[in-house]
């Protein structure tokens, strides 16, 4: 009998980071009177993620008083503040700790920002286990990622489980490669040649819906 071990994926799956992050570097420019240019530059630089070290070139390029930790810091309190997890989400991730599942969150980031947003959402009360990439400075699909999450939430993966994520890469291909089963949120464009999620779909309400019904 498989274990029932759940692993979910932060940003794009449970939270929506693209309408915080765009929010919180809209806040943060006008703030410091910096125009489109430095925006857009900015927007580009945080696209796939975001670091301290962006914000100590932010300083430099556009020659601002506060240190890089400050302005670092200020982007973390915008994001937590922006982010948000839809309800339906949390009482799903309720459902399925009431249905006996451990749940893990395996997710791409720096810790602190990552750890803000769980808090921040309602996330981390719901959860077992975390494992930020900068926990161990490896990324998804790293499989050492993977095996954190596990631990973290009292279990191995050679029990197996399921990942639900976003990137088909990061994702999907990272949780097939640790042996997990797999469901896709539909989005962005499916490489070729990656192996075939075992479930797609568009909500991640969906996928907490099929681990629902799970037949053990």
């Amino acid at each position: 009998m498989q274990q029932r071990l759940v692993l979910f994926d932060l940003d794009g799956t449970l939270v929506d980071r693209q309408a915080a992050y765009s929010d919180a570097v809209t806040g943060l420019c006008r703030d410091h009177g910096l125009g489109t240019p430095a925006e857009q530059w900015l927007l580009a630089r945080l696209a796939d993620r975001a670091n301290p070290s962006d914000f100590a070139e932010l300083r430099t390029v556009y020659s601002l008083t506060e240190s890089a930790e400050e302005l670092w810091q200020e982007y973390v309190d915008r994001i937590v503040a922006a982010v948000t997890c839809r309800p339906a989400v949390l009482e799903g991730l309720a459902e399925l700790r009431a249905a006996a599942w451990t749940i893990g969150i395996v997710t791409n980031g720096s810790s602190d920002i990552q750890r803000a947003k769980l808090a921040a959402t309602g996330i981390t009360g719901m959860v077992h286990g975390i494992a930020v990439s900068g926990d161990l400075e490896i990324r998804k699909p790293n499989r050492g990622l993977f095996e954190l999450a596990a631990a973290r939430c009292g279990l191995s993966l050679t029990g197996g489980g399921w990942m639900i994520g976003d990137n088909p890469a990061a994702d999907i291909c990272g949780g097939h490669q640790v042996g997990l089963r797999t469901t896709w949120l539909r989005g962005r464009p499916w490489p070729d040649a990656l192996p075939a999620p075992h479930h797609t779909v568009d909500d991640v309400t969906d996928a907490i819906t099929i681990l629902l019904n799970e037949r053990h």
